[in-house]
């Protein structure tokens, strides 16, 4: 019986679970290395933390592992129902929510090694977090692809951390009744720009107008083809990105960004090099530890490695 200690907390409505022991050795070197490592030799476990019986769709886990960068207060790698993730910002914010509720962590600041880079994690005395992220940028302005079933649709191609298509323009309210059809939608578009010259893009985002005093409201299907319940901290640094290019926000300008739920993250960015577009964006939300468990994994159990 094999036993994985774990702690889920929750980021604007999306879950986060962190692994805190029993998982596997990865052997050292920098998380991008173990990345590496966890993808090609241990999906077994990836899968029996985060899809069915003991997980779900929605969920994406995170496994705490030593940092290559000693500066850092942990590295981790994310991960969700069908791989793993280069970054994760609701997760981030709802890894420092859990460093500070082992007492491993204080208010301030804190570097944490990702496998993109080493970003910094602020925890305030009030309890919110913010994430400075890694270098953002906008790759593509206004690309149009031809979405079997649905017709054009234009939209921006954007790293934050995650590849993202950007739309704003698409016809659709962005409302809880709608999830079913924005998630046949966004999949259907993520499969067009896939096949038609942005294999890269895993991530698609629909903006809509505010409903609950933000600036924007979003839709964002993940990797799995579940939605995501915050407004997303990867999918905001894209968003910062491109308004940064468009010059529609300024340097220290702040972006409330509302998620398909109604939960926010505010979002700022500083210019990392104006002639690539590159910015370092911050995003600041809250989240809540709701459950310290253990998992079991039992070798005789026909599901011990997950439904997948």
């Amino acid at each position: 019986m094999k036993k994985i200690s774990i702690i889920d907390s929750h980021t604007g409505g999306e879950p986060t679970r962190i692994v805190i022991a029993g998982g596997p050795d990865l052997g050292g070197g920098s998380v991008a290395e173990q990345l590496k490592i966890f993808c090609a030799q241990h999906d077994s476990f990836r899968s029996a933390v985060v899809n069915e019986p003991r997980g779900s769709d929605v969920l994406v886990g995170a496994l705490l592992v030593s940092p290559a960068d000693k500066s850092c207060v942990c590295g981790v790698i994310f991960f969700n129902n069908v791989g793993c993730l280069a970054m994760c910002g609701h997760g981030t914010i709802g890894l420092v929510a859990t460093l500070a509720h082992l007492g491993k962590i204080k208010p301030g600041e804190h570097k944490i090694e990702t496998p993109v880079g080493v970003i910094t994690a602020t925890l305030h005395t009030n309890g919110e977090i913010s994430v400075a992220n890694v270098p953002s940028y906008r790759k593509v302005k206004a690309a149009t692809v031809d979405v079997p079933g649905v017709g054009k649709i234009t939209g921006d191609v954007a790293w934050g951390g995650n590849w993202f298509f950007l739309v704003s323009d698409h016809g659709r309210e962005l409302t809880l009744a709608n999830v079913e059809s924005l998630t046949e939608l966004t999949w259907r578009i993520r499969q067009a720009v896939n096949a038609q010259g942005f294999p890269e893009i895993d991530h698609v985002e629909l903006f809509g107008p505010p409903q609950n005093g933000g600036d924007s409201r979003n839709f964002v299907l993940c990797p799995g083809k579940a939605y995501d319940r915050s407004p997303c901290g990867t999918g905001t640094s894209a968003k910062l990105a491109c308004l940064a290019a468009d010059g529609k926000l300024v340097e220290g300008e702040t972006w409330i960004q509302e998620s398909i739920l109604g939960s926010k993250f505010t979002g700022t960015f500083r210019w990392l090099n104006r002639e690539r577009g590159e910015v370092i964006p911050s995003i600041t939300g809250t989240a809540h530890v709701n459950a310290e468990t253990t998992l079991l994994l039992n070798e005789n159990d026909p599901f011990c490695w997950g439904i997948r």
